[in-house]
């Protein structure tokens, strides 16, 4: 190895400041181009799972664009049957919301009643002041516009979505004619897409699982509007940590305050949810998945507070999806696999991995793919 010179030594703190500068002006950029950049990362993940029964069906006999528009038919049609089934339940729980705000502020003021009457100094008119929401209803409009910009983005999105799925049946041969050399380019380019749809994937399915059992809980146990707390605890699930308990809140907090409800049905249904994320989050996906595809607790949480801070509400739910992405890519190229490491899990969290049958190291399957993909 090649020792390094004063001159080297002294270049460290110049490269160092450069490549924290460059970061800021990157991180700047993206949180300036958040509304361009949110659909279109959407529509790549989604592109990216979508080319998984492309190619299941081309290898059945299917023409690849046959198969790609036989996708994304199905697609839109799965989306279209949920978001009507969302938008029945949504509207049915918007007609029952002034029953529901009611019965919350009659808990709400017993509870303050109940507070001040054990000696605690609780001002209940003061504080309900302080909390007090407009009375003309300006928030019902405000959530009818959000909903109107996310139906709009949906449609971009849909759109990407579609364009992408068909530019991706001739990436390989545009990267082939553009590179002198394209064979290393495009090993490391399988080995990433193959593990990202692997991991986006599992993810999915995981949370479809997550929002199916919750969906099912609902409705054994008799929370009203059972499909809209599905359809939440399955978008919130690709949140970490916080994810799944910021899901269970409004379905818990309705079952406790229903008139038909009470607090052994809210404690069933917090259980419901503590036992489905347990078995599905720590027992199955690092199953599935296999720590080598997993983040260490603390870059998972931080991933969530960085990428909340650039893109929102959109962040938070990609912040492990957009994560992995990151660690993925640098682990396919030799010289910034290291980095990939350190945003890896502890030694610690892959013993427990490869006791539980998952693949503590980099998966061979990646390798074995990518070279029969390039022998096509």
């Amino acid at each position: 190895m090649q020792n390094l010179t004063d001159k080297d030594y002294r270049s460290i703190p110049l490269n160092a400041t450069l490549a924290i500068a460059a970061l800021v002006i990157i991180v700047t950029g993206m949180k300036l181009g958040s509304d361009l950049l949110v659909p279109l990362l959407l529509a790549i993940f989604i592109a990216v799972v979508c080319t998984s029964p492309v190619h299941w069906l081309h290898r059945h006999g299917v023409g690849m664009r046959m198969a790609a528009i036989i996708t994304l038919l199905v697609l839109l049609g799965f989306f279209l049957l949920i978001g009507v089934l969302v938008v029945n339940s949504f509207s049915t729980f918007i007609d029952a919301l002034p029953d529901i705000e009611a019965r919350l502020y009659e808990h709400y003021w017993n509870l303050l009643n109940t507070l001040a009457a054990r000696g605690f100094a609780i001002d209940p008119e003061q504080l309900t002041s302080a909390f007090d929401m407009d009375e003309d209803g300006s928030w019902v409009a405000m959530l009818l516009s959000e909903i109107g910009a996310i139906v709009m983005q949906g449609s971009i999105v849909a759109l990407l979505v579609m364009f992408m799925l068909f530019e991706t049946l001739n990436f390989r041969a545009k990267i082939s004619r553009a590179l002198e050399n394209p064979a290393p380019s495009l090993k490391r380019f399988s080995e990433f897409s193959l593990t990202l749809k692997r991991y986006l994937a599992v993810k999915t399915v995981i949370s479809l699982a997550t929002g199916v059992l919750v969906w099912l809980s609902c409705l054994i146990i008799g929370v009203e509007f059972p499909l809209l707390w599905g359809v939440l605890a399955f978008a919130l699930n690709f949140i970490p940590n916080i994810g799944s308990a910021l899901a269970a809140v409004p379905p818990v907090l309705l079952l406790l305050v229903a008139q038909d409800g009470g607090v052994l049905q809210a404690m069933m249904l917090a259980s419901a949810y503590l036992v489905i994320n347990f078995v599905l989050g720590n027992l199955i996906e690092p199953r599935v998945m296999g720590q080598a595809l997993g983040l260490s607790t603390f870059v998972a949480f931080l991933s969530l507070v960085v990428w909340g801070w650039i893109f929102g509400a959109a962040g938070m739910l990609l912040s492990v999806v957009l994560t992995m992405t990151l660690k993925i890519a640098l682990d396919s190229h030799p010289q910034t696999r290291w980095i990939a490491h350190l945003l890896g899990p502890g030694a610690r969290q892959l013993k427990r991995s490869a006791g539980h049958g998952g693949d503590a190291r980099k998966p061979p399957w990646t390798r074995q793919l990518a070279d029969k993909y390039l022998k096509k």
